[in-house]
């Protein structure tokens, strides 16, 4: 976004303003709103995302929120734009400060040329540093004003919404109808608090203190379909129902309590159940019944939850029962950083049972994606009668993106159990085959019924110590793991298919990898990325792309651990004994930025 000249201090509005202004056109920009997780800024940003979605832009939003209860200092960043958008950016061109410490705190974050839009009854900022636009509001008095004493501190956040909403030249109308649905919920008087609060930020004369207001171009996209705008969470939560699952039970935990509010409303609506069990232990305990009743159902939680799960989901690997675990990460280890995002849980997932208890893992990489790999796990679950974790992560839960519409026509599953009679001879762990159960009260033609158990059992399921049976059920479970990674394909190269680096990344830093390898190659550097989905088994045939790069470079947010290589690049050396397989972390709770990868993992 182009730059303005700086203001001078004694700059004020009138009452012309807007109309004398000519838009300055653009096709991207980043807005981070500053002020406290009590002012609903989450809630102003999510309108302008959500309105960027409808209106066919692309847009990807990044939050932080306090983990205290009592609240405090947050952030809530928008980026939208007419073309691409693969990170929420790395330097802000809007910052608006709600309060002194939004300002100290964050103005390193705006680009010199960028414009500060401040509360003026609570900012003072420096304006002897020329390098940034200072745009004044009393946002606190003119929103008291606008909605009566009453109001305090309530409504600045819709107030501040109006005012960008003029600035960027916004459709005020789809706003006021986000506004109205948002709260279509509650007493008419909030809607028509909430309204007026826009209303008065949408009139107030910013033309006088803006040498520019500014439009977006109309985007490029090449897609009819209609676009859905939501977070990660609800996207995983939809593509839940879209799987056919209707079952599942949970406990609740940050950041993955919003999945299973969504489960506990929409499952009904399906014929289904979702329980909110009394921890961890009944609700997974509950999810494992529902699956053996022949309905693949659903249990979650964050880093914490499944280490208290991880006995039962052992069971399920014994017993050979699908299940999906999701695991949306935050930091740790033991309570760690409740609202802050990393990647360290993977090594858990793929290892965190006792015995040789293996599972399928797998990991979202955008908002989009939170939809289809629900779908994946699904199948999967289903066809090797397995547990599939599913990794999303704290950004990826609360960050909300615009794709396109589903096609719920093709993807939608019949969930229905297949209670058909079973053929005389069918055995529920057959050696030679990859288990399919019989859901309870289902005929057995031959009268002979089969037995389930988390002891190690024969081909009918009875329970046996033989050394032999052990070795063999211990193999069948292993191979049909070799099986899925033969049929699983290769994620496809992202830039040139051979070269110098080649990055590697998984789950939701795909868009800062991907952006990092474009803005190298346009520096003239031989630059392509890969991401992973499947990270357990991993694929069949990654070992061929390695061999067309010189260096190959993991990017992850978790520790290098004691060795120097971060959980992903563990797994990878381990699988291919490559030595050109480096490892670039970080675990400072934060996404990564573009730059930190251009900086960091391409030195």
């Amino acid at each position: 976004m182009s730059s303005s000249p700086v203001l001078p201090e004694s700059a004020t509005p009138t009452s012309a303003g807007r109309a004398d202004l000519r838009p300055e056109h653009i096709r991207d920009a980043v807005i981070r709103l500053a002020g406290n997780s009590q002012d609903g800024i989450q809630t102003a940003g999510a309108f302008l995302a959500r309105l960027a979605g409808r209106s066919a832009q692309e847009v990807m939003t990044y939050m932080t929120i306090p983990s205290t209860i009592s609240g405090g200092p947050s952030i809530f960043q928008v980026r939208i734009g007419s073309g691409e958008v693969l990170s929420a950016g790395d330097e802000a061109d809007f910052l608006v400060a709600f309060y002194q410490h939004s300002y100290t705190d964050h103005i390193y974050f705006l680009r010199e040329g960028g414009v500060l839009l401040y509360d003026s009854d609570q900012v003072q900022p420096n304006l002897e540093d020329k390098r940034f636009v200072y745009v004044g509001v009393p946002i606190t008095g003119l929103t008291v004003e606008a909605l009566g004493g009453t109001a305090k501190d309530k409504g600045k956040n819709i107030f501040v919404l109006g005012l960008l909403t003029g600035i960027f030249r916004l459709n005020a109308d789809k706003l006021k109808a986000l506004i109205r649905e948002r709260f279509g919920g509650k007493d008419e008087s909030v809607v028509n608090t909430a309204i007026t609060a826009f209303q008065a930020g949408y009139a107030y004369p910013v033309g006088n203190v803006l040498t520019h207001l500014y439009e977006f171009e109309p985007s490029p996209r090449k897609s009819e379909c209609a676009q859905v705008t939501m977070d990660g969470n609800q996207a995983l939560a939809y593509g839940l129902i879209a799987a056919g699952v209707r079952y599942g039970a949970g406990y609740p935990i940050t950041p993955w309590s919003s999945v299973m509010e969504i489960l506990r409303s929409e499952f009904p609506k399906y014929g289904g159940l979702f329980v909110q069990a009394e921890d961890e232990l009944a609700s997974v305990s509950l999810a494992l019944g529902f699956s053996y009743s022949g309905w693949l159902a659903v249990t979650g939680s964050a880093g914490p939850g499944i280490s208290l799960k991880a006995e039962a989901i052992g069971w399920a690997s014994m017993a050979e029962i699908p299940l999906i675990v999701v695991n949306v990460q935050r930091g740790g280890p033991s309570t760690g950083l409740p609202t802050n995002v990393e990647q360290s849980d993977l090594h858990q997932a793929v290892f965190g049972g006792h015995g040789d208890s293996p599972r399928v893992v797998l990991a979202a990489a955008t908002v989009e994606d939170c939809f289809y790999i629900a779908i994946e796990a699904a199948r999967i679950a289903r066809k090797y009668s397995t547990p599939v974790f599913i990794l999303s992560d704290s950004s990826l839960a609360t960050r909300i993106e615009a794709f396109d519409e589903p096609n719920l026509s093709e993807v939608m599953v019949n969930p229905k159990p297949d209670m058909s009679p079973r053929p005389p001879g069918t055995k529920p762990y057959p050696l030679e085959q990859i288990t399919q159960h019989a859901p309870p009260g289902t005929r057995m033609l031959d009268g002979k019924y089969p037995v389930m158990t988390g002891l190690e059992h024969d081909e009918m399921g009875h329970p046996t110590a033989s050394a032999r049976m052990h070795s063999a059920m211990t193999a069948k479970r292993r191979k049909k793991y070799q099986q899925l990674a033969d049929e699983l394909p290769v994620p496809p190269v992202h830039g040139e298919q051979e070269g110098e680096t080649l990055l590697i990344g998984w789950g939701s830093t795909y868009g800062p990898i991907s952006e990092a390898a474009n803005q190298a190659r346009d520096r003239g550097e031989s630059v392509s990325s890969l991401h992973l989905r499947h990270l357990h088994p991993l694929p069949t045939g990654l070992e061929a792309v390695f061999e067309r790069f010189k260096r190959i470079v993991v990017v992850e947010m978790n520790d290098q651990g004691l060795y120097g290589y971060g959980q992903m690049a563990t797994l990878l050396r381990a699988r291919f004994c490559n030595p050109k397989i480096e490892s670039f972390t970080k675990t400072d709770g934060l996404t990564f930025r573009v730059r930190e990868i251009l900086e960091g993992a391409l030195k």
